[in-house]
């Protein structure tokens, strides 16, 4: 073999050495991105389930009488008050605090005002998802979370609860599933009776629902309230609504007004 052929063949070989060498290079650099990506796919999945949810506050609970899950008062009173609500709203918050105490206790507990509160399905959620182009649904889960504390005729006791832990609107961390089930566990709920219930997504239908009739109701935003009564003399009900966290005495005017022309004031 002539001087020229060896060099030629070292060459070759030098080539393929090197090529052999960036091979195995690459192929250690694909399989650390894929350590890396698993990693980081486990990492999102486990986490969620393992972080810390947010402390929750005990609520304290407003006295209502014939509770009937989502219902207070006398099925039979001679005016009927339905509020529309998303447990993320802070309107709806402020109205907690500041006025439904004094509907209940002047107009509910008196036998005067039936008292249903329902949900607003999705819509601050959506609202926001819309804006930002998320996929959240605390809205609904939390209302779905009451109803579920109804089947152990817990729902105002969840009802108080949900609202005192809200953190903000639309933050990721008030109503994730662990933390409803965490505010669920606060107020003594049978937490596999619970989890069944908010596992199976018992009360979606019924979520949804609500939207749908609040939307036909004229809702614009939460909280958003339909007052109901049959005037005197007459059989047909006639229908009110008002819009917003009115200060008691809107309120006070309204249900009053209702009252007299049902001949109960």
């Amino acid at each position: 073999m002539s001087k020229k052929d060896r060099e030629g063949m070292s060459k070759r070989q030098e080539f393929r050495e090197k090529r052999r060498r960036a091979e195995q290079r690459n192929r250690l650099i694909w399989i650390g991105l894929i350590v890396v990506g698993a990693v980081l796919v486990a990492f999102f999945l486990i986490y969620p389930q393992i972080k810390p949810v947010a402390a929750i506050q005990p609520a304290a609970t407003e006295t209502r009488l014939n509770v009937n899950r989502n219902s207070a008062g006398d099925p039979n009173a001679p005016v009927k008050l339905v509020e529309f609500s998303d447990y993320q709203c802070p309107y709806c918050k402020q109205y907690w605090q500041n006025t439904e105490p004094q509907i209940i206790e002047t107009y509910v507990n008196t036998g005067k005002v039936y008292y249903t509160d329902r949900s607003a399905g999705n819509f601050i959620s959506d609202n926001a998802n819309k804006a930002n182009g998320g996929n959240d649904t605390e809205s609904q889960d939390s209302a779905m979370a009451a109803l579920c504390a109804a089947d152990q005729n817990k729902y105002w006791q969840m009802h108080d609860a949900l609202f005192t832990n809200v953190l903000g609107e639309v933050d990721g961390i008030s109503f994730t599933p662990r933390r409803l089930q965490a505010i669920a566990q606060s107020i003594g709920l049978d937490m596999n009776a619970y989890n069944s219930c908010f596992d199976s997504h018992k009360y979606l239908s019924q979520v949804n629902q609500d939207l749908k009739d609040a939307d036909a109701a004229g809702m614009q935003g939460t909280p958003f309230f339909v007052i109901s009564y049959i005037p005197k003399g007459q059989t047909q009900p006639v229908t009110t609504t008002l819009d917003g966290a009115q200060p008691f005495s809107v309120f006070q005017q309204t249900l009053d007004q209702a009252l007299k022309a049902a001949g109960a004031q």
